[in-house]
């Protein structure tokens, strides 16, 4: 995130759109609101860019890819951990985390980071969340999680690029 030479935006204005969209999130992972929730939170012409079903154009196409991955992982959460910011750009740490418990009492969860862009009014412009693959469909195997009703697998032919250049 270098590079930002000029602060569009003030950090506190950035600081107070993330915390309504982590406000948004808490209340997906708590099973009161469901992920479509969160086109409050972007501009009608966002990328969001996923590690596995790819990149999706447009504020109703991201509303619809939320719909279709997130369906039979209702019993998943998403905890938000930590954030650093730096112009209009963000870097956000969570846990993508499997229900249940290993022996040990730990969570089954894969750590990720998502890249954002602040396009302000309280609305971001592009997402794109980062995660290891491998070690999710590990850790799926090692919990003995099933997909719940509904679930899709991400479609193949989707377009991976990254469009964004901070």
């Amino acid at each position: 995130m270098a590079g930002s030479a000029q602060a569009r935006f003030q950090q506190e204005e950035l600081a107070q759109a993330y915390e309504a969209y982590k406000k948004t999130r808490e209340r997906i992972d708590a099973g009161e609101l469901w992920w479509d929730a969160l086109r409050d939170h972007f501009t009608s012409d966002a990328t969001f860019v996923d590690p596995a079903w790819g990149r999706v154009d447009g504020l109703d196409a991201i509303v619809q890819f939320l719909e279709d991955s997130m369906r039979g992982l209702e019993d998943w959460t998403f905890p938000l951990e930590w954030i650093a910011f730096e112009g209009d750009c963000l870097i956000t740490g969570w846990q993508n985390r499997l229900p249940g418990h290993r022996p040990d009492g730990s969570y089954y969860q894969v750590p990720g980071m998502s890249r954002i862009r602040y396009a302000g009014d309280g609305k971001f412009s592009f997402e794109q969340d980062l995660i290891n693959m491998v070690h999710m469909l590990e850790v799926m195997k090692e919990s003995g999680w099933k997909p719940g009703a509904g679930f899709s697998n991400p479609p193949r032919d989707r377009v991976r690029l990254c469009a964004w250049e901070p």
